[in-house]
């Protein structure tokens, strides 16, 4: 069983990840939306304040433009009935101010809505205003908190005898701005319950995507993937829908011959600029379908199974199957050499039986005539081939091959002009190179009505030209470089192997060592392939 920490039991938290996101979201989107709501009313404010401001300038400019007010002020006195009273409460009752008061150049006021006040200094400094400023302000005064405007009174000469005043109530201010915060409210709860919808929707979608899982599990899956995928001891790659590389682990990076430190800058790259156009990408990427798919990449030879995934992508598996192929070819080489001794015994076994009749019947000299006869074809067969070929790898295949070859019916000559000298770099790799092309040549003759196989090994300076003639059907010039794909044969595969791969193999090697392989037209109407090897020779 497993427990929350501590820290989450106290505070609730919910434990899976479609609950944590739910919540997640709703927080941001609530605390964006008092966030936004707060951004909002503070310059509001400021712009209600502003506004009642230049209301109140706005009177007072208006009340001090009126040409009489300044005269009725030089000929009245501070009273309550003047002229100046009696304007002044016009102005207030017609605007909604809530006061508008007259002063004179001592700051005595002759106009206000309480006419008990009227003869007394104002409760603000006027010096601005009677020094010719225009003013707007919040302030407090005997009324109260109000937003004013003062602009001085100016006589018809030009003269400032006083300046007007003129205030507005800071508390309808405010009742604006409480009167829009509703309106501003009711607009922040449409935009949160459309964001908690959204919320929700996406969550439900996380949900079944991520099948309920809490983050440590989420993370948990990761870790255990990426330790599985790098350990496991054969290759994967993941392509999306594009068949761009989404990951190459550990031991599909050695089987494609990709350096550990490259596999991962490949991530996101084309499949086809990663490995290049070919068979394997190609199987990779499903356009060659079908299941335990063969390719040669580089010297491997590789079995791929590809499988799609529910996003449109593919997961790839790659096996090593150079060994197995190696053994394979072994075998069959075994079997071949096998089935030669089986039948060499059982002409052995005839021979015998003759030499022994003509001991029997006393035929000495024709019993000498005959073992000589035996003895020399064997001896001549591989004297013409060491003769020639001085690399003991090479000139031992090709014996076993004329043996196998005289068992079949088709006889294994080399070329009259051939010639090997004993300074191969790779033997090895020329061995297989050989070995596949007489097999191939081997089968190809067998059915031909005189059938040959001719084997031509050269030295140019450094570079090894071979070339191995046979006399079968042929090969149509427009299947000539098809022959050389992974998979393409003729043949029906054996029990134990594939086939398809001996000439692809055959290219691979010659290819790899900087050399070509190519598939031609015999003079005699067979096939003639030819390899050629640069610096193959010390």
């Amino acid at each position: 069983m497993r427990f929350l920490p501590l820290r989450a039991r106290r505070l609730g938290l919910p434990r899976r990840a479609v609950s944590q996101i739910l919540l997640t979201q709703l927080a941001i989107a609530a605390g964006v939306l008092v966030l936004a709501t707060g951004l909002f009313l503070a310059p509001l404010s400021a712009q209600l304040d502003d506004q009642a401001m230049r209301r109140a300038l706005a009177i007072a400019q208006s009340t001090a433009a009126d040409p009489d007010l300044a005269a009725d002020l030089l000929r009245s006195g501070p009273t309550a009935d003047t002229p100046v009273q009696a304007a002044a409460e016009r102005i207030r009752s017609a605007t909604g101010a809530e006061y508008v008061v007259v002063l004179d150049l001592n700051g005595i006021r002759r106009s206000h809505p309480s006419p008990d006040r009227i003869g007394l200094p104002v409760s603000t400094d006027p010096g601005d205003a009677l020094a010719g400023r225009d003013v707007m302000e919040i302030d407090e005064g005997t009324l109260g908190r109000s937003a004013r405007g003062k602009v001085p009174l100016v006589a018809a000469d030009g003269e400032i005898v006083g300046a007007v005043s003129v205030g507005i109530a800071y508390d309808s201010v405010r009742d604006r701005l409480l009167g829009a915060i509703p309106g501003l409210l009711a607009y922040a709860g449409g935009a949160l319950s459309a964001g908690a919808l959204a919320a929700y929707l996406l969550s439900r979608r996380i949900h079944r995507q991520t099948r309920d899982l809490a983050f440590s599990d989420i993370a948990g899956l990761l870790a255990e993937r990426e330790a599985m995928l790098h350990s496991v001891r054969e290759g994967v790659i993941a392509l999306d829908q594009d068949d761009r590389v989404r990951l190459v682990n550990d031991e599909a990076a050695r089987l494609l011959g990709l350096t550990p430190d490259a596999a991962h800058t490949l991530t996101g790259r084309p499949l086809d600029e990663v490995l290049g156009p070919g068979r394997t990408s190609d199987v990779l990427a499903g356009r060659v379908t079908g299941r335990d798919l063969l390719t040669v990449q580089g010297p491997r030879v590789l079995v791929a199974n590809r499988m799609p995934t529910a996003d449109g992508g593919a997961v790839a598996t790659l096996r090593d199957r150079t060994e197995v192929e190696h053994l394979s070819r072994e075998l069959d080489s075994t079997k071949g050499l096998i089935d030669a001794l089986r039948a060499q015994d059982h002409e052995h076994a005839n021979r015998l039986h003759t030499l022994l009749g003509l001991l029997e019947l006393g035929l000495h000299e024709e019993a000498v005539e005959f073992v000589n006869e035996v003895a020399g074809v064997h001896r001549t067969t591989a004297e013409q081939v060491t003769e020639k070929v001085h690399d003991p790898l090479l000139a031992a295949l090709l014996v076993g091959k004329a043996t196998v070859a005289a068992e079949r019916g088709v006889p294994l000559r080399l070329a009259p002009a051939a010639f090997l000298p004993d300074r191969l770099v790779d033997p090895g790799g020329l061995v297989t190179i050989l070995g596949n092309l007489v097999d191939n040549a081997l089968d190809a003759a067998a059915g031909s009505a005189a059938p040959l196989v001719e084997v031509d090994l050269r030295a140019e300076g450094r570079t090894a030209v071979l070339r191995v003639r046979d006399s079968g059907p042929g090969i149509p010039a427009a299947r000539r470089e098809e022959i050389f794909t992974e998979g393409w044969s003729t043949k029906q595969p054996e029990a134990h192997r594939e086939r398809g791969l001996g000439l692809a193999l055959v290219r691979r090697l010659a290819e790899r060592q900087g050399g070509s392989a190519r598939a031609g037209g015999a003079a005699d109407g067979g096939a003639e392939f030819s390899v050629v090897l640069p610096e193959a020779l010390r």
